[in-house]
């Protein structure tokens, strides 16, 4: 059965199991695009990008849940909330916070391709 919110512990198709008509699902799916966009296109990442990404896009989530507890009036443990802080920080140092160019084609190829097509 589809979960409507995200887990408390990472499983690496933890997006998948959401039910994908919540807005949390939509919401982390296209974080998830977005990394993958910045970083050039997910066709040009390694397995271990593709897999730090979507560490990164459930720690977020992880951050923002606790954060609207503690918004709320909630206690929440600062220790484990600054530690999951810095490691999200670390993870986004290692996949790199500058957005990456796509490889696009020469003006002539792209020409070729659309004449083609067309």
């Amino acid at each position: 059965m589809p979960r409507e919110t995200i887990p408390n512990e990472f499983t690496p198709r933890f997006i998948d199991a959401l039910d994908q008509r919540t807005v949390a699902a939509r919401t982390l799916r296209q974080r998830l695009a977005e990394i993958h966009s910045d970083m050039g296109g997910e066709d040009r990442l390694s397995y271990a990008q593709r897999s730090i990404a979507r560490r990164v896009v459930w720690l977020e989530s992880w951050l923002e849940t606790q954060e609207a507890r503690a918004a709320e009036g909630e206690e929440i443990d600062m220790g484990r909330q600054s530690q999951a802080l810095n490691t999200l920080l670390g993870m986004f140092k290692t996949l790199g916070i500058e957005r990456k160019a796509k490889d696009a084609p020469s003006l002539t190829d792209y020409l070729r391709q659309r004449e083609a097509q067309g």
